[in-house]
């Protein structure tokens, strides 16, 4: 659900939507047989990869594997989160979304708060401007190189010297609750003054690009040079990244963030047209930090100065970074030189520079173990004992099973413990036989770790033989061939009324998942695919689904009919052999019932 508007709303939303026009609005389609195509808008390529599929509502890149329906397509061409997405499709399709409470919008009650901080920002700017104490601000600004208009793109502005400007400019008692609950307002023994003055100011912009806090940097010797926002309803620092909506936005399609320490490192950065750096609010970088990035990226460079306390820094950042390396994501750390910092470093040495820095950046793998062996003697057991005791604690955090593997592996490189992990995930695929080539069983979505032969009964009255069990205890499923073929074609589920009796989640990973599926058809018997991966959104279901979704059926209509029938006669006597075998397994000690259908079930052998 898209904050707590209903489900049913958004599965309307999804029915209504058209994925080609929409797609077709941001993307030019051309037609290409029953599809369309294009070149694909989250890599770079020439020849067009990208399809869209209007009877399945979905799309996919062969080249990338970028895939999904309309609301992930919004997620991820418009970089925007759930919930704005429908919000958006809902508007495109007419549909109307309840405005009470029960509807979600979490953010409503917030809007006098975030109106307050957008007026705040806008009498800054104009301060910048017109201020007779402004000309220092500027003169400050100018002396960092930075232009007027790298200023107005991040929207700074000054507050002045004074402690009632921001009090004076709202000219109502009506806004000084909102402006105390918004930190822009201290108050304190019976009086209201205000927070920041005599400071530049950064305004710090959420997802959507509202105003949630802001960044003061002191034109005087006063203390602390930079002061943010306390935490209030609308900001919380552990979870902003200031430069993050302005990346997003600048960038149709980012290959990497880079997290650097501070706001005018973001800033200059941009000007030089590295515009995908951000930078976190004088905190480390946490795990909330790395979700929203990973969110958006699969690569993060950590940028740092190259002394003492930019090594802590980096060194903090690394044992953060640890629980948010699933596979498939890389984290890297890049270290200036010694009195240099990005905003400095770009200016004397210049954007292309700075770029072949980040390309080479140290992997987190290597930083990991560069950084923990610095002191220790490798030529000795003793040292190498101790790395092994530092590294493993460490490595463990990682949720990756392949990288985590992976480092295990590096480290018994390094220190000679050479020992496989126990039990390793990498799957191979199986052996060919005459029947499927070693290509064909890697693509197979219905290719599950569920262990599955044809039962006898099944093979003896279809006069077929006894299906051997593939290399490596891998095997096709039939209940999670069945979730591929009525993914593909969901009216198929009116073939499998009596299916649904069947306890199949006592049968295989993926019976839940086939059972949920062919009750949701009943219920929406004209859901296409775009529809089912929607409203499972960001849940198990949804993720298996999308794996499935992007491993395409080259079957006719006919021919999925066909199998989907067989594939649910397998099913039945499956689950008959297992209740056989149930049982039998109890020898005499069967209930009157039990009897009854032991019988039953023997007679139709």
């Amino acid at each position: 659900m898209a904050g707590r508007i209903p489900q049913n709303l958004i599965d309307d939303i999804l029915d209504r939507t058209d994925i080609v026009e929409l797609i077709d609005s941001r993307v030019t389609l051309k037609k290409s047989g029953k599809n369309y195509s294009a070149c694909c808008p989250f890599h770079n390529e020439k020849t067009p990869s990208f399809s869209v599929s209007p009877d399945k509502q979905f799309y996919y890149c062969f080249g990338c594997g970028a895939g999904g329906n309309a609301v992930s397509f919004l997620m991820e061409y418009d970089r925007l989160e759930f919930p704005f997405a429908i919000e958006q499709l809902a508007k495109l399709t007419g549909v109307e979304i309840p405005k009470d409470k029960s509807s979600g919008h979490r953010e409503e009650p917030l809007a006098p708060l975030l109106n307050v901080l957008e007026t705040a920002s806008t009498f800054y700017k104009q301060q910048l401007r017109n201020h007779k104490n402004a000309a220092k601000a500027v003169e400050y600004l100018k002396n960092r190189g930075l232009t007027g208009k790298a200023a107005q793109q991040f929207n700074l502005g000054f507050a002045p010297p004074g402690w009632r400007n921001l009090l004076d400019h709202f000219d109502s008692d009506e806004h000084k609750p909102n402006l105390i609950k918004t930190g822009l307002l201290i108050d304190q023994d019976k009086k209201c003054y205000d927070r920041f003055r005599d400071r530049i100011m950064f305004p710090i912009k959420n997802h959507k690009g509202r105003v949630v806090g802001f960044g003061g940097r002191v034109l005087s010797d006063e203390k602390p040079k930079y002061l943010n926002s306390p935490e209030t309803p609308t900001f919380h620092k552990n979870k902003e990244l200031y430069g993050l909506y302005e990346a997003r936005t600048q960038n149709r399609s980012l290959k990497n963030i880079i997290i650097v320490e501070g706001y005018m490192d973001v800033v200059m950065l941009s000007q030089y047209g590295i515009t995908n750096a951000v930078a976190t609010l004088g905190t480390a970088t946490n795990e909330l930090h790395l979700q929203r990035v990973f969110r958006l990226v699969k690569d993060v460079v950590f940028c740092f100065d190259g002394d003492d306390a930019g090594r802590k820094a980096a060194w903090r950042a690394l044992e953060n970074s640890l629980p948010s390396l699933e596979d498939g994501r890389q984290i890297a750390f890049l270290f200036l030189p010694e009195g240099e910092d990005p905003d400095s470093l770009v200016q004397k040495q210049g954007a292309h520079y700075f770029n072949d820095l980040v390309e080479n950046a140290l992997p987190i793998s290597e930083y990991l173990f560069q950084h923990l062996s610095t002191s220790l003697d490798l030529h000795s057991v003793d040292g190498c004992a101790r790395l092994s005791s530092l590294a493993d604690p460490l490595i463990q955090k990682i949720p990756g099973n392949v990288f985590k593997q992976l480092m295990q592996k590096k480290l018994g490189s390094i220190t000679g413990l050479s020992e496989e992990p126990a039990a390793p995930s990498f799957e191979q695929p199986p052996t060919a036989n005459e029947n499927n080539s070693p290509q064909q069983w890697q693509s197979d979505p219905y290719y599950s770790e569920t262990r599955y032969t044809e039962p006898k009964a099944w093979a003896s009255k279809h006069n077929k033989q006894h299906s051997p069990k593939p290399a490596k205890g891998r095997s096709r499923s039939p209940i999670t061939y069945a979730v591929s073929l009525l993914l593909h074609q969901p009216n198929l589920a009116t073939q499998a009324s009596t299916l649904l009796e069947l306890p199949l989640a006592n049968m295989d990973s993926d019976g839940n998942l086939l059972s949920a599926l062919l009750e949701l058809m009943k219920q929406k018997p004209h859901f296409k695919m775009g529809g089912l991966l929607g409203h499972w959104h960001d849940t198990d279901y949804g993720a298996r689904l999308m794996k499935l979704a992007k491993l395409e059926r080259l079957l006719s209509l006919d021919e999925l009919e066909s199998e989907f029938q067989d594939t649910l006669l397998r099913i039945h006597d499956l689950n008959k052999e297992q209740k056989l075998d149930a049982l039998l397994s109890k020898g005499n000690n069967l209930s009157v019932d039990e009897k009854a259908q032991l019988a039953l079930l023997l007679s139709r052998q």
